[in-house]
């Protein structure tokens, strides 16, 4: 098969190739899929460049997100699902082998169903996007007639948010810093946008609150936007973060605030989110995605033989929307 990869770690276009390689073999409890369309995270580019750990594998097909079709299965009992449309998820976690080449193989649960409304770029945009918004609304409970501010709303994670709050039946406001992001979070239904770097995100946010403020904030920078947060919390409200800029980052908490606002902080790391939390997730995706709720921004599709262009659009942050590499 057609795979990319990389042997030591670097900037993209120094280090990842594009070349044959052997056809993986399902094990017991395993599928192969054959890959239509595979998503780019930065945590993919984490793993490439070494942000926060060294190569644990001699040779590593990168990207954890992707969907196609399963073509065999390590177990017999589950023959039955060759020919399944899914999307994957984690398929590089903790293995050398992910979805930017002509098959993967996971775990049999990391193959989830696709619906057949639903088309495979749009299964390659869900992965660590929208298990990870997900797990920033929903982990304290249902969001259903309460309001949402995502920080940073036309960002992968962002747009998922938004489209799962929706669904689910929130008030959602959305930051961002641009006309371009501002339509990417309108699109995807957010009530109301603000640019970041010009309103008083806390006063719009109060005011169209009636100054009740939101129950769930997720944040893409929570760094830079805590004091934000704070003050445009609701009594009890939770704030989830689930990015950061550099490994070493600290936060500093202005304690009385917090404390006065009963103010939840979350930190959400998609890897160590429970299990049964992730069967939920599942769960509700797919329902929003038999829906017809769930319509992502796809801000850039290239070839396999493209990868690195991809890596380095998404590291220069010059492309709004999920970037996918389409095989």
């Amino acid at each position: 098969m057609k795979a990319a990869f990389y042997e030591r770690q670097g900037p993209a276009h120094e280090v990842l190739c594009v070349a044959e390689v052997p056809d993986p073999q399902p094990g017991p409890g395993e599928v192969r899929v054959r890959v239509h369309a595979s998503g780019l995270n930065p945590t993919d580019l984490k793993a490439r460049t070494g942000f926060s750990a060294a190569m644990p594998f001699p040779r590593v097909i990168p990207h954890q997100d992707g969907a196609g079709v399963i073509d065999a299965v390590g177990d017999p009992k589950e023959a039955g699902r060759v020919g399944q449309r899914v999307w994957i998820y984690e398929a590089q976690y903790g293995r050398p082998t992910g979805t930017a080449a002509d098959y993967v193989v996971v775990p049999s649960a990391q193959a989830v169903p696709l619906p057949d409304n639903v088309s495979f770029e749009v299964g390659a945009s869900l992965g660590i996007p929208a298990l990870t918004a997900h797990r920033c609304l929903f982990a304290d409970g249902d969001i259903r007639g309460r309001n949402v501010l995502v920080q940073g709303g036309a960002g992968v994670v962002g747009t998922a948010a938004i489209l799962l709050a929706k669904w689910a039946g929130a008030w959602v406001a959305a930051t961002v810093m641009n006309e371009e992001q501002a339509a990417v979070a309108r699109a995807a239904g957010a009530d109301l946008v603000l640019d970041r770097l010009n309103d008083d995100v806390a006063a719009a946010v109060n005011a169209r609150t009636g100054n009740t403020g939101v129950d769930r904030i997720v944040d893409v920078n929570v760094k830079a936007n805590l004091d934000i947060d704070i003050a445009c919390l609701a009594p009890g409200g939770v704030i989830s973060s689930y990015a950061m800029t550099h490994a070493a980052d600290a936060l500093t908490v202005p304690l009385l605030s917090a404390m006065v606002h009963g103010c939840v902080l979350r930190f959400v790391f998609i890897y160590s989110v429970p299990v049964a939390a992730k069967i939920e997730a599942i769960r509700d995706i797919n329902a929003c995605l038999a829906s017809g709720n769930y319509a992502p921004h796809i801000g850039m599709r290239v070839p396999l033989e493209k990868i690195a262009d991809a890596h380095v659009a998404l590291e220069s942050a010059s492309v709004v929307g999920k970037v996918l590499v389409v095989l």
